[in-house]
């Protein structure tokens, strides 16, 4: 109606030219017009209407994302009841709403890995890793550096793990660590096997020293037995020596004894002399004078040191011999002196 009158009011005033000029201009913009009147209809009604009647359920998804313990973006909130969920303003009627089912927490995104460990499985036999593949250097790759700090620590480990469990005792495990710090061992197989003989080594050694021992503690005993034995055999002969010396002064004082008168000394020995005469019955007076004689060359070397000379061990068994008769002949001894007078 407006572009109406406005084409009447120009046609009046300016007549046929300015009246086309509008009419032409009334309906090129009339569609525009036309287009931009339902364009507001529909976004008023569309996008703003919403907008305005929505409610802000910050607080309500914080609260949400902290009680199941996840974030914000995990947190569904039912939209239908909105206006409900907004009026929960504690962390008790957020957990009521979790319960009724109203805020529920959204499930794990999946992210499948199953490609990357085909992948990873075929790389390790050894596809895909050709010489079109590789970026860099060998050593810039898998330095030969982390190579070897990688084989000393499974190797040191092991050792310590041993020595823990009392397989190796802290001699070997010095030697070994010397060992493998020295690039000894290739991997961890060669060092177990090195320890397995290096243990059978151990018990071979410690046998054959064991035996050596024994061995020489066998011998031990034999010697002390043998010079337990040999020293029993000298006490023995230094028993029988001393017996001997013993008897020898016995004897020797017992000769002693009938010389305190050398003058009656010789009819003593007549006497002693003339009793195994008479123990053999032959009295005859020549052999007493005979048996006298020797008495008085007795008689001479007065002095202990010739007697003791004189005394050898032979000569001392028929000193016994002689002396055997002599207490049984005591009496004879004692009746010597009253032949004293046929003796002169």
């Amino acid at each position: 109606c407006v572009w109406f009158l406005c084409f009447v009011l120009v046609y009046m005033l300016y007549g046929d030219v300015y009246c086309f000029l509008c009419f032409f201009f009334f309906f090129c913009c009339l569609p525009l017009f036309v287009f931009f009147f339902f364009f507001l209809f529909f976004f008023f009604f569309f996008f703003l209407r919403p907008r305005l009647s929505m409610v802000s359920l910050k607080l309500q998804k914080r609260l949400a994302a902290s009680v199941l313990k996840c974030g914000k973006r995990k947190v569904w909130i039912d939209p239908n009841e909105s206006s409900d969920i907004a009026q929960s303003n504690s962390r008790q009627s957020i957990r009521k709403l979790i319960k009724d089912g109203l805020i529920l927490k959204k499930p794990q995104v999946v992210h499948s890995r199953s490609h990357a460990r085909m992948m990873k499985a075929a790389k390790r036999k050894g596809r895909h890793t050709g010489i079109g593949k590789r970026r860099g250097t060998a050593e810039a790759r898998m330095p030969t550096k982390k190579l070897w700090i990688t084989r000393m620590r499974v190797l040191r480990r092991l050792l310590l793990k041993y020595r823990e469990s009392k397989r190796i005792d802290k001699h070997l495990y010095k030697e070994l660590y010397q060992k493998a710090k020295g690039n000894v061992f290739k991997n961890k197989r060669n060092l177990v096997e090195y320890i397995f003989r290096a243990k059978a080594e151990q018990k071979k050694e410690k046998l054959v020293a064991d035996q050596a021992e024994a061995r020489r503690a066998k011998n031990r005993q034999m010697r002390e037995r043998k010079a337990a034995k040999a020293a029993e055999l000298l006490a023995e002969k230094k028993k029988a020596a001393i017996a001997a010396k013993a008897k020898a002064k016995a004897e020797a004082i017992e000769g002693k004894k009938p010389e305190p008168a050398k003058k009656a000394a010789a009819p003593a020995k007549a006497g002693k002399a003339a009793a195994p005469a008479k123990a053999g019955k032959a009295a005859a007076p020549a052999p007493a004078k005979k048996v006298a004689a020797p008495a008085v060359d007795v008689k001479k070397p007065a002095s202990p040191a010739p007697v003791k000379a004189a005394a050898p061990k032979p000569a001392a068994a028929p000193a016994k011999k002689a002396a055997a008769p002599s207490p049984a002949g005591s009496p004879a001894s004692k009746k010597a002196p009253a032949k004293k007078p046929a003796a002169k």
